[in-house]
């Protein structure tokens, strides 16, 4: 595929993403291909993804380096243009990057190639019966706290006013949306609704809807399933209910959850991606969907999402499973499955009018 303009993505902090950025660099130097660094703290202040992304030249591939926080950071910016994203691997518990940094310029050539697939992962997007805003007296709180935060999402201008119900704001999410008490003696009291219908009310820590992808975030530390990323469907998941049931409710993509404040709640913070984006009060409520695009990730071979799951989470046998006989044999997703094993392997992607291999 024809690449003409590469954004960074870097986790500052780290020698070894800086240096994998200088690769970066000199890659795009040799093959007379654009770059630019998109500085999403800004020297404190957060800018929004349509912001960064003009800053940057509208690039055609997102490369982040850092661990699954710097991904999630280029992901907002990919889907905001309908880029590409090409995550490079220097997190301690990564589920996202795809790359090791040693194969950061191989990883660029296949890109350039076309010896890549692209893996669409899902994402989720908003509505709201308001602008979501952040108090004045909360900015020095969460400044100290958690860092620079995203300003409060923007209206989709074209869908404010008519037919549609509440606010569409400009919002994307790979891993999840979740309301959550502002105070630690507080719960908050929300009335959740799938598909327009009552679930329950319920008065816990807090409440979140997750993608495939964030099934591994905060929804799997809830309690929440482990479902694979190439599914579809929303995770609803609570955090430390006080009612009996605790469980989470995975719902079909469009059928939208919607999560109401009610009337003797306390106010409620709005986190997308683990960033604060507003604060609701009682009768506010918000409404999470798929979002009509997907984010397009670049994958360089098959993805063992399984593999590294057992890896990720140190999964042991069960001692018991093992008493009597040998382990589980185990074999890597890049050679042909054991032949009594062969027809629980996955078939190939399916071609399609992104080229060949892509999925």
């Amino acid at each position: 595929m024809t690449v003409n303009r590469v954004g960074l993505v870097v986790h500052g902090g780290r020698a070894e993403a800086v240096a994998a950025a200088r690769a970066v660099r000199a890659w795009c130097a040799e093959h007379a291909v654009g770059c630019a660094d998109i500085d999403v703290w800004q020297e404190g202040a957060r800018h929004s993804a349509l912001e960064e992304v003009e800053a940057a030249g509208d690039p055609d591939l997102i490369v982040t380096l850092g661990g699954d926080g710097t991904f999630l950071r280029g992901a907002r910016l990919a889907a905001e243009h309908d880029a590409l994203v090409l995550g490079v691997d220097l997190g301690r518990l990564g589920f996202l990057t795809e790359v090791p940094v040693p194969d950061v310029r191989a990883a660029l050539d296949a890109v350039r190639d076309g010896r890549i697939t692209v893996e669409r992962r899902m994402l989720l997007t908003m509505r709201a019966s308001c602008r979501l805003e952040v108090p004045a007296q909360m900015e020095a709180l969460v400044k100290y706290g958690r860092g620079p935060m995203l300003p409060p999402p923007r209206v989709r201008t074209e869908c404010e006013a008519g037919n549609e119900w509440g606010v569409a704001l400009n919002v994307t999410a790979l891993n999840d949306v979740v309301v959550e008490k502002l105070t630690r003696d507080r719960q908050v009291s929300v009335g959740v609704y799938l598909a327009g219908r009552l679930l329950a009310s319920y008065s816990a820590d807090a409440l979140l809807v997750a993608t495939p992808t964030g099934s591994t975030a905060y929804s799997f530390a809830a309690g929440g399933p482990v479902v694979s990323p190439r599914t579809e469907g929303l995770i609803f998941t609570p955090v430390a209910p006080h009612m009996v049931f605790n469980r989470s409710v995975v719902a079909a993509p469009d059928e939208p959850i919607a999560l109401r404040v009610l009337e003797r709640s306390g106010q409620a913070a709005v986190s997308i991606d683990g960033q604060l984006r507003g604060v609701l009060s009682p009768g506010d409520w918000i409404g999470v969907y798929a979002a009509p695009r997907p984010l397009k990730a670049v994958r360089l071979g098959p993805t063992d999402f399984y593999g590294r799951l057992r890896e990720r989470m140190n999964l042991t046998d069960a001692p018991a499973a093992l008493a009597d006989g040998e382990a589980a044999p185990l074999w890597p997703v890049t050679t042909p499955p054991p032949g009594d094993l062969a027809h629980l392997a996955l078939p190939l992607a399916p071609t399609s009018a992104d080229g060949p291999g892509h999925s």
